[in-house]
């Protein structure tokens, strides 16, 4: 099954660039998203690949194609990535959230484009 590209979906379903901070604003076409949001994260909160993998229950190679944006997690272990993180470390939880969609649920001014 082939993802369908962000034209095919509905205008009030895009998301718009400038919800994300400008440091990681990436093209919405461009794979590895979570791996850009997921490598910075384990970075900056020191948490191992492996010690994520071990809260996950899976293989570190899994997490390691992610960090390394050699495939991406599907919408449900993104999910299961943010539930990991939370019980590692809430702060890296909300973080890896905030990087990977932004302030999606933020109000937003609606005179913004």
């Amino acid at each position: 099954m082939t993802s369908a590209s962000y034209s095919t979906y509905p205008e009030n379903v895009i998301l718009c660039d400038y919800i994300y901070d400008p440091m990681f604003l990436w093209d919405d076409g461009d794979m590895g998203r979570a791996g850009k949001a997921l490598r910075e994260v384990l970075t900056q909160y020191d948490i191992s690949q492996n010690s994520l993998a071990v809260k996950m229950g899976l293989k570190r190679s899994a997490v390691y194609k992610w960090f390394h944006e050699e495939r991406d997690p599907t919408a449900e272990t993104v999910a299961d990535i943010v539930e990991a993180l939370k019980d590692l470390n809430g702060e890296a939880a909300e973080t890896f959230v905030y990087l990977y969609l932004g302030n999606i649920l933020k109000n937003q001014d609606p005179d913004q484009p």
